[in-house]
């Protein structure tokens, strides 16, 4: 098991930056990609970025490339989602996942934390 826990959500206007976290404990991290995805009221579970165990790869929704970076700490069982210029359309509970494999799937992810909500205002 993998127990994932979510932090760093908020409420702040268009093109502010956030700095969302995810803790990991229970099993060896740095053998789990890692991904963050979000979730708008009404909408599905969508892909945001995916980075791998030992963070040499990433991969981005088109919708947020250029402005929302991933990132790892292995030391600290830790990934980071880095978010920039943001956006209205950005609002939506934010989630982190593991998996062994990295993957844009969320249906692959077999860990998932318990979500944060971020508000973008106008």
């Amino acid at each position: 098991q993998v127990q994932l826990v979510e932090s760093g959500g908020g409420l702040v206007q268009a093109g502010d930056s956030l700095r969302l976290s995810c803790a990991a404990s229970g099993r060896t991290f740095n053998n789990y990609a890692m991904g963050w995805f979000r979730q708008a009221p009404g909408k599905e579970r969508d892909f945001v970025a995916a980075i791998s165990w030992s963070g040499g790869r990433t991969a981005y929704a088109d919708s947020v490339k250029g402005r929302f970076t991933i990132s790892r700490d292995n030391a600290k069982n830790t990934v980071y989602l880095q978010m920039n210029s943001l956006k209205p359309e950005d609002t939506a509970v934010y989630y982190c996942a593991a998996d062994p494999t990295f993957t844009k799937v969320h249906a692959r992810y077999d860990y998932w934390g318990q979500g944060t909500q971020v508000t973008v205002s106008s």
